[in-house]
């Protein structure tokens, strides 16, 4: 059928445009797993290694010293040994040869990091977080190695507004006999940025610093002795080592006394520790905005004896508030940020779970209205040959293939761009204004082919116009992919936690579930090839087959108007139109190049020409970025504000719930939420009622900081509709929005 051969060319040549698209933006992939052997982990927000420093090689009494380096990206840090109000200091669990002792963290100077009413301490940029490891006289490697083997299992917590725990496993090969000094800078640098005692000789007790309780128990009135001269008089950070004791956002005073710095510091309501010597390491303050450059201030602590009686303290919690909130909402999906191969993989019972539920929304993908119109041109190739079972079968079965295998390669690609450390998301292929235009040509093609306005035998060569006739498997394989093409935006409203869930699984059972996926899409069209009483059940062949082809010819062209709709978002009305011109000096060509004789040779030219002419001056429209103006104003009439990184929690922060709709223009279960549950009479008085801000975060075109809120959340697509609260946990609901379902959860706020 030419049906089948445009399909075949079409869908080749638009992925050899999106593979092209995709691959220039993504100049090259380089490993960064977290497996045995390897020394680097590097997550989308962090890259982590494992560095040594031995001058004079491993022997005893010379000096060794391992660390974890850590550099953050930009507005992300991770935890001093007192994390503050929030987080959990980084955790390093090492497995070293016989005769190696790792020791305790050099933990060099933190900075104030505050975050809205709280304050916590750790590190932005870079930081090495160095280990001393004594090397015992009965280290004994063996005459023939020439090795140690060092192992370290290490997890830490990066936050932004969000927290990502993550954890990596490290291997370093350590030199025995030769030197291992080209991190020397690195070390010595930690080395400065540890923290001296204030008193040298005295083990860092001063005899005169002091903590006294106030009378009315709420305050410290802290002094210290022996700080350098270089310090008297500049304003202080102090940074105390035992957790939850001082309130850390607190303003305080603090004042110099001659040589000796005194400080006020109100006491914590949470305070659960009541030390009899508190260690504190005090550096002079940061100024403002200092960023994530070197800090080249220098730390001095002290022991301070705390003088009179403690008053009575909170219970102790396994975890603080702050941090409990932030982590139970990326529990289920943690490591959704995380490198495959930092994952330890999924239960039996989540991957069995998992892989059902692939499956079965791949088969309810079938009647989705972007999928349904390819669909229904392989039942049409079907009834024609009902007799010939053997060609059905392999038909079948390349269909299935080109299913199957290009879901695979969709999901590889995407968890490969993650790990490169692109912000990308399920659906990704259509937030480019490019491959939106090409799908929308192709989708007119096949619309006009569908209708008879050309035949492809009238202006192929002979050779090219039976390619389909001489290689119908590739036919159905190449139809497979195509399905695919158009199916993978509208599979999130069925597959949101699956989906989310692979960016935590090990990249076989990752790929298994995609795979899964392309099974449950194939699955009817593979039962009706395979099995007879599902082909006898079809209509037999006949004159209604012409009918019903031109009437396929419709649904196509809605799938055109969709697209269109679908660029118009996202880049504006200019956009639209020129796609629109574009395709009717598409439709001109394909006309004219129908027709016979001579005037098949004049339209031609001119119409070509003319095709020439609108591409030059209308193509540029179409990945132009339009003005925000407009959609804000019109997301302003309806309550509704544009989502940014940050803009909930601050809301959050003031006391009032928050409204997230996670949505794109092209993804078809968004818009009809959009219009009926979220449209709701009900649902928006009660929203008004509780007075919830609406933020709408729109991911019609790429947008890497919406892809991070995606993932904090344990998905990858759209839709995905949550409820911030204050003081609680995020409430994540489903895609497929009921009314019930909203007005039960807004009543809970």
């Amino acid at each position: 059928m030419p049906s089948r051969l445009l399909h075949r060319l079409a869908a080749t040549l638009f992925f050899i445009a999106a593979s092209a698209l995709w691959t220039g933006a993504n100049a090259q992939f380089s490993p960064k797993t977290g497996g045995q052997g390897t020394s680097v982990v590097t997550t989308p927000y962090v890259r982590a290694e494992l560095l040594a420093h031995a001058p004079q090689g491993v022997a005893p009494g010379q000096p060794l010293w391992l660390g974890l380096q850590i550099t953050h990206q930009p507005e992300w840090h991770t935890y001093w040994k007192n994390p503050g109000d929030s987080g959990l200091p980084t955790d390093l669990a090492w497995t070293l040869p016989a005769g190696l002792d790792a020791g305790e963290i050099a933990w060099p100077l933190p900075k104030k990091i505050p975050i809205g009413t709280l304050a916590n301490y750790g590190y932005e940029g870079t930081v090495l977080l160095p280990v001393p490891v004594t090397v015992a006289s009965t280290f004994a490697p063996g005459p023939l190695a020439k090795d140690a083997t060092i192992k370290l299992r290490a997890s830490w917590l990066v936050c932004r507004k969000e927290c990502i725990p993550e954890e990596g496993e490290f291997t370093l090969q350590l030199p025995i006999q030769s030197t291992t000094a080209l991190s020397g800078a690195a070390f010595e640098a930690a080395s400065k940025a540890h923290p001296r005692p204030v008193l040298a000789g005295t083990n860092g007790i001063v005899p005169d610093s002091q903590a006294q309780l106030a009378a009315e128990g709420n305050t410290l009135n802290v002094s210290v002795q022996g700080l350098p001269v270089a310090l008297r008089g500049k304003t202080l950070d102090l940074f105390p080592e035992t957790a939850e004791v001082i309130d850390n956002a607190a303003q305080w005073k603090q004042a110099w006394n001659g040589s000796v710095w005194t400080a006020q510091i109100p006491l914590s309501t949470q305070r659960s520790a009541s030390p009899s010597l508190m260690p504190v390491v005090l550096a002079e303050q940061a100024a403002p905005g200092h960023g994530t450059g070197p800090d080249t201030r220098t730390g001095y602590r002290a022991e301070l004896k705390v003088l009179g009686t403690w008053p009575q303290g909170a219970s102790v919690a396994a975890v603080s508030p702050a941090l409990e909130a932030a982590l139970k909402a990326n529990a289920a999906q943690a490591g959704g940020a995380a490198t495959p191969a930092a994952g330890s993989g999924a239960s039996s019972l989540t991957l069995t779970a998992a892989l059902l539920g692939a499956l079965l929304g791949g088969l309810i993908l079938n009647l989705m209205p972007c999928v349904f119109p390819v669909l229904a041109i392989k039942v049409v190739g079907f009834t024609q040959h009902a007799q010939d079972r053997r060609a059905h079968r392999i038909s079948g079965m390349a269909y299935t293939a080109g299913v199957v295998l290009s879901f695979i390669a969709l999901g590889a690609l995407m968890l490969g761009l993650r790990a490169a450390g692109e912000a990308v998301g399920w659906g990704f292929q259509l937030q480019s204004p490019a491959v939106v235009a090409s799908l929308a040509a192709l989708f007119t093609l096949i619309a006009l082919n569908l209708a008879g306005v050309f035949e492809f035998g009238h202006f192929l060569p002979s050779s090219v116009a039976s390619l389909q006739a001489r290689h119908p498997v590739a036919d159905s394989f190449l139809t497979g992919v195509l399905a695919v093409a158009v199916a993978s935006p509208c599979t999130a409203p069925f597959m949101g936690a699956s989906l989310g869930l692979t960016a935590t699984l090990p990249a076989p059972q990752a790929l298994a579930v995609f795979a899964a996926l392309g099974l449950g899409l194939a699955l009817p069209y593979l039962a009706a090839s395979l099995v007879p009483a599902v082909a006898r059940a079809l209509p037999r062949p006949g004159a209604w087959m012409d009918t019903f082809r031109k009437l396929m010819a419709f649904p196509m062209l809605a799938t055109v108007v969709w697209l269109v709709w679908v660029l118009g978002q996202q880049s504006g009305i200019d956009g639209a139109g020129a796609l629109l011109i574009l395709l009717v000096g598409l439709s001109l060509v394909v006309w004219a190049l129908s027709l016979a004789g001579r005037a098949r040779v004049w339209m031609a030219s001119v119409s070509i020409a003319a095709m020439a002419l609108l591409v030059w001056s209308f193509a540029p429209h179409i990945t132009n970025v339009p003005t925000t103006q407009s959609a804000t104003q019109a997301s302003s009439a309806t309550g509704w504000q544009p989502w940014a990184p940050g803009a909930a929690e601050q809301i959050v922060a003031s006391g009032r719930p928050v409204f997230v709709d996670f949505t794109a223009a092209w993804c078809v279960t968004c818009q009809y939420n959009k219009k009926t549950t979220l449209a709701d009479a009900n649902v928006l008085a009660d929203l008004q009622t509780k007075n919830v801000a609406l933020l709408r975060a729109d991911w019609t075109r790429r947008d890497p900081a919406i892809t991070a809120a995606l993932a904090s959340l344990g998905r990858s697509g759209v839709p995905v509709y949550v409820f911030y609260r204050p003081g609680k946990p995020p409430v994540v609901l489903t895609e497929v929005l009921s009314v019930d379902e909203v007005r039960a959860t807004i009543a809970q706020l």
